[in-house]
């Protein structure tokens, strides 16, 4: 695959890489960007040698600076409803996606690019990693999730005085809050997240894929309505050969194979 604002490298384990490659406006979002991602996570879907990606920027300043502010200047209450919703739409891409998908935030995440990595699985930042949504700060609100993905995820307290103020935190400060699942060094970065990303293709892909729908229903149903689902899945994984595999390997003390059906 080929993209003029992304790399996409491939690792040993089906591990993807996919890097936002704009380094000159610290990866800002513009259309092309978003058609992009949108093209990538369509065809990395129905890649079965693709078994899970890690997302991140390129460069040492920037994961995603926010989007690119050059393209506000023109927009109307029509066109600025969809210019949202084309990025909505492709971070529900991101966050639907049938497989793991780590952000690997380097530098700074703002605005979009904060939006971005809260549609990613599971978030690891470097210790100079900064997040914001200083959408205020231009007039604005948060346009692609992020007033919706981050109450979610950091509760809404947080969520309402980072929006409100639009001022950044650290990536310590991101750790306590839950916005990210690990810190690491900047040079550690790319390797930790392989690393982990690594983990979780090892295990049942089946499982994996029905495990991230389970959690998607979790912001969605009441508790009975997600339970009823759960019970469902967990039904579903039950009828898979991957289920027999891994109680034989467990039980008789060995790694399993997993096949993925």
């Amino acid at each position: 695959m080929t993209f003029s604002t992304l790399e996409v490298t491939r690792h040993d384990g089906g591990l993807v890489v996919v890097t936002i490659n704009r380094p000159k406006s610290l990866n800002a979002l513009n259309e092309t960007v978003l058609d992009d991602l949108d093209a990538c996570f369509t065809a990395l879907s129905s890649d079965a040698m693709a078994k899970g990606v890690v997302l991140t920027g390129s460069g040492d300043k920037a994961f995603v600076a926010g989007a690119d502010i050059t393209q506000f200047t023109s927009l109307t209450r029509e066109s600025g409803q969809a210019f949202a919703e084309r990025g909505q739409s492709v971070f529900n891409r991101i966050e639907n996606f049938p497989k793991p998908v780590i952000a690997a935030v380097n530098g700074f995440a703002l605005g979009g690019g904060c939006e971005l990595a809260l549609a990613c699985h599971i978030r690891i930042a470097s210790e100079s990693a900064r997040f914001g949504q200083p959408e205020v700060n231009l007039g604005i609100i948060p346009g692609y999730g992020g007033s919706q993905r981050l109450p979610r995820i950091v509760g809404k307290g947080i969520a309402v005085e980072m929006i409100l103020t639009g001022e950044m935190v650290s990536a310590a400060r991101a750790y306590e809050i839950g916005l990210v699942n690990q810190v690491v060094p900047d040079d550690e970065l790319l390797s930790v997240s392989l690393a982990k990303l690594g983990v979780i293709t090892s295990k049942g892909p089946i499982a994996v894929k029905l495990s991230l729908k389970a959690l998607r229903l979790a912001d969605d149903l009441s508790l009975t309505d997600g339970l009823v689902r759960e019970a469902e899945l967990f039904g579903e994984a039950c009828a898979t050969e991957d289920l027999k595999e891994g109680a034989a390997a467990f039980l008789e003390k060995r790694a399993p194979n997993f096949k993925g059906r």
